[in-house]
Order: C-alpha cells, then sequence, then structure tokens
C-alpha cells in the first residue's frame, strides 16, 4: 500500500482534525507522562500566527481520504537559513509500510526547493535504551541518511519541591554571588532589561553544548523577543522568569518557565543561561530556585516540571540532580546532509 496523495492542511481545513488526531496519536504511543505533545490550540496558533522567525507547515499522507501520517516542516527565516527542522508521526497501526518514508521524501523535497542544504529532526526512544538510541524512531533516522549530531534527556521534577530544599539551595548559592542581585517577574520582559535579555536568549543555542549540530547564533532582536510573547498569550501560556544582575545592573543569568494555562498541572523549563565571564558563581541554581519558589508561590496547581538538557552538559545536569529532577526518556537530535 501507497500514500494516495500528500497535502499541506491548515486549521480550518477538511482534514485538520483528522492531521492533529494523527499526530498526537503517533507522539503519545507507549511514552506516558514523557510525551510533550502540543495542544490543538497551540498547532493552530504556530500555523496562523505571522512569523518573522519561521515557517511552518503541516502536511497530510492519505490513504484513500484517510490521514496516515501527520508531517511538520519549519524553516528558520532569520538565521541558520541552511536548514529545515521535520517531524514525521504514523499512525501506530499503520507502521513499516513505507508512509514515513514517503512523507520525509516529500519534506526534504520542499527544503531542497528552498535552497537548503541540511535537515534537522528529534527522535525520543526510552532512557533505558542508552544514549545512542534503539528502536524505531533511531532506526527509521538512520535508515534514511541522518545521524546522531547531540543526545539531550529528558528529565522530570515532581512539584512542589520541599521549601526546605529550596531554602538551603538559595542560601548556599548566595555565599557564592555576593555582588549579584536577583529579580523574578510573570508576564513581559520589562523594556529596561529587554535589549539584554535578547541578546543573552539568542545565545543559548551555542552557549550551551551542542553536539555536532550544524547551528548559528540566533538573532538578537528585541522586536523578535516580544513576537514570541504575543505567540505565547495567544497560545494560552504563562511564563516565569527569574535574571541575576551585576552590580552594574548588567544582566548576568536568566532562567525561564513556561506553563500552558490549559494543562496547569505541567510546567516546562524554557532556557537557562549564564553569561560566560559571570560563571562560577552558583547563578544557575540562584536564579533556578528563585522561579521555583515564584512558581510554587503563584501555580499551587502544578504538580511536575519538565526539562531537556544535552546528556554532555555536565554543569546543568548536575544543578537539575539538586534539585531532584530524574531522567525519564532521550531525545536524539539528528542530522543530514542533503546531497
Amino acid at each position: 500500500m501507497t500514500l494516495t496523495e500528500i497535502v499541506q492542511v491548515r486549521p480550518g481545513d477538511a482534514l485538520f482534525d483528522q492531521w492533529y488526531a494523527t499526530y498526537a496519536a503517533a507522539d503519545g504511543f507507549g511514552r506516558g507522562d514523557n510525551a510533550v505533545t502540543y495542544l490543538r490550540h497551540d498547532m493552530d496558533v504556530f500555523l496562523t500566527e505571522p512569523s518573522r522567525e519561521w515557517r511552518q507547515e503541516a502536511y497530510a499522507g492519505l490513504v484513500d481520504g484517510r490521514v496516515v501520517v501527520a508531517g511538520w516542516l519549519a524553516l528558520p527565516l532569520l538565521d541558520n537559513r541552511w536548514r529545515g527542522d521535520v517531524e514525521i508521526y504514523v499512525l501506530p497501526e499503520e507502521r513499516r509500510r513505507g508512509f514515513g518514508s514517503a512523507m520525509l521524501a516529500h519534506l526534504e523535497g520542499l527544503i531542497r526547493a528552498e535552497g537548503r542544504t541540511s535537515v534537522l529532526a528529534e527522535v525520543a526512544w526510552p532512557y533505558a535504551d542508552g544514549p545512542t538510541g534503539s528502536g524505531p524512531g533511531p532506526e527509521f533516522a538512520r535508515a534514511h541518511g541522518f545521524g546522531l549530531a547531540l543526545g539531550d534527556v529528558q528529565r522530570q521534577l515532581p512539584l512542589p519541591v520541599a521549601d526546605e530544599l529550596l531554602r538551603r539551595l538559595a542560601a548556599d548559592a548566595a555565599e557564592h554571588s555576593a555582588g549579584y542581585t536577583l529579580r523574578s517577574w510573570v508576564g513581559p520582559v520589562p523594556e529596561e532589561l529587554v535589549g539584554e535579555w535578547a541578546e543573552l536568549n539568542a545565545s543559548l543555542d551555542t552557549e550551551a553544548p551542542m553536539g555536532d549540530l550544524d547551528i548559528e547564533p540566533q538573532v538578537a532582536d528585541v522586536a523578535v523577543v516580544r513576537e514570541d510573547e504575543r505567540l505565547t498569550k495567544r497560545q494560552r501560556r504563562a511564563t516565569l522568569h527569574t535574571v541575576a544582575l551585576r552590580s552594574d545592573g548588567r544582566l548576568a543569568a536568566y532562567t525561564l518557565l513556561m506553563v500552558p494555562l490549559l494543562q496547569p498541572d505541567i510546567v516546562y523549563q524554557w532556557g537557562t543561561l549564564v553569561r560566560r565571564e559571570d560563571r562560577g558563581h552558583r547563578l544557575g541554581v540562584a536564579v533556578k530556585v528563585a522561579n521555583l519558589q515564584q512558581l510554587q508561590a503563584t501555580r499551587p496547581q502544578a504538580r511536575r516540571l519538565l526539562t531537556y538538557n544535552a546528556e554532555s552538559n555536565a554543569h546543568m545536569v548536575a544543578v537539575n540532580d539538586e534539585l531532584g529532577f530524574v531522567p525519564t526518556e532521550r531525545l536524539g537530535e539528528f542530522q543530514k546532509k542533503l546531497a
């Protein structure tokens, strides 16, 4: 059996409900609480909100009018314009029939047509299967010419964290960070901080371990920060921030938590970064603990916090170990050069 056709779909199309159902079923299959499946509302916003950063498109692979494979294409527009990011989701009962291969070939053709030369894809597998990966996802990637460029580990933290532990870690961090002050808030970045926030946040992809990924720093642009904030608001997400400031007022470190208001029991750790010249003062611990304290004071219904770290990021892994995170799944960032 082969695909009848592959069509682009958008919210409001007759096939979009089927496309989303296929994506959600495939993404969550066998993963339990480890699955990080976007809500339908998230997808609607991704595909309808104008963006200067990304062009994002959804594709449905059909067999006799039924969606059996969902494809996702994301093209960076401001930086890393040699690459395209792809995601492929085949209905569990329809796997190993060539549908995923057909969708990948279609998406790679679109990337080539844009003059891009690299494809990135993320694949999850059980933590117990080890850092190089086994099973359907990694096997599919390698069979189609992808190589593992960076290995990440998903970690989860049960909430709430004991106040005593947070107080102890905060006190220890304070002993090493004299001269720095912490500032926390919920919502958009204050105007007086947004310029340096944009600079530090844009460097995350290259300051954090990136393995063999072919990647460059993001563009530092206040307009992009504000655009992301508008997108976050439309997706009904709350953001909680903590920063460390030097005595001269400059931004030394930041961390960011995201709460989907439609799923208030789960929280996602987004970026955490300490400026290179300010490392060695336990600022990573300081900002993460302060943000957790803010989270527990403002979002008491939250029950678990999910994060990803590169397996090679020993410092941040150690910080998360202190807080009580446990490894729950692995995520491989696979890369392929197009001929």
